[in-house]
């Protein structure tokens, strides 16, 4: 089956991307590059699950979710969080929730209106930076990791400066949780610099253990 361009977006600062559709799957492209799709989001649901167990119970948690992606990593935090929870995302290109309220709405389940959930269409630095302890998980799902391919804007999130914001972001113990595509010890290290306590887990893309490994950071603040 061919394929089908259901949308295109500009990212600001970026490059293009198109929303594909084959059958009742989706794939999100940067020119030839796959940057998400719907036949593999085990590691995205992990990113929230996973940070979810590090903060062992703590009542009415708020956590910040950096990209809408397509809504894997918030659907699964909403599935773990209890009813006091509050979860911010924050997602800089408009046309991504325009997909996820139309041709990717049944894949969205309605997850943008949960009562839970706030909705904020700008970049997730504005929010890091303007947060002092304000939470205890900040989730970033962002230009596929530290080695980003889509905004140069970007790159500020994972540089050291960037690091240190959301480090202030953050409550005592709280996680800065980070997806990425792939490993980076360079990476590590600079996390360990920003002080924080760093657990790299290797997850794969799919539940049954197949598919491409990815990396998740979970660093605690002390």
């Amino acid at each position: 089956m061919t394929p089908e361009h259901v949308g295109t977006a500009l990212i600001p600062g970026g490059a293009e991307m198109r929303l594909m559709r084959r059958g009742h799957e989706y794939t999100i492209m940067l020119e030839r590059v796959e940057l998400m799709s719907s036949r593999a989001s085990h590691s995205e649901q992990a990113l929230a699950t996973m940070t979810a167990e590090r903060l062992d119970g703590r009542p009415a948690p708020q956590f910040l979710i950096g990209g809408y992606g397509m809504g894997f990593t918030l659907r699964a935090a909403l599935g773990v969080l209890g009813p006091d929870a509050g979860v911010t995302v924050a997602e800089l290109v408009p046309e991504i929730i325009d997909w996820a309220r139309g041709p990717m709405a049944g894949l969205t389940a309605g997850c943008l209106d949960d009562p839970r959930v706030v909705l904020v269409k700008d970049d997730v630095a504005m929010l890091i930076g303007a947060a002092r302890g304000g939470y205890d998980a900040i989730l970033l799902d962002v230009d596929n990791g530290p080695d980003g391919l889509t905004r140069t804007g970007n790159d500020h999130l994972y540089g050291p400066n960037g690091l240190l914001a959301a480090r202030a972001a953050l409550t005592r113990g709280g996680i800065l949780a980070i997806w990425s595509a792939e490993p980076d010890k360079a990476f590590t290290a600079r996390l360990q610099k920003a002080g924080f306590a760093v657990d790299e887990v290797v997850v794969r893309e799919r539940p049954n253990g197949k598919g491409a490994r990815h990396v998740i950071w979970f660093a605690r603040k002390p």
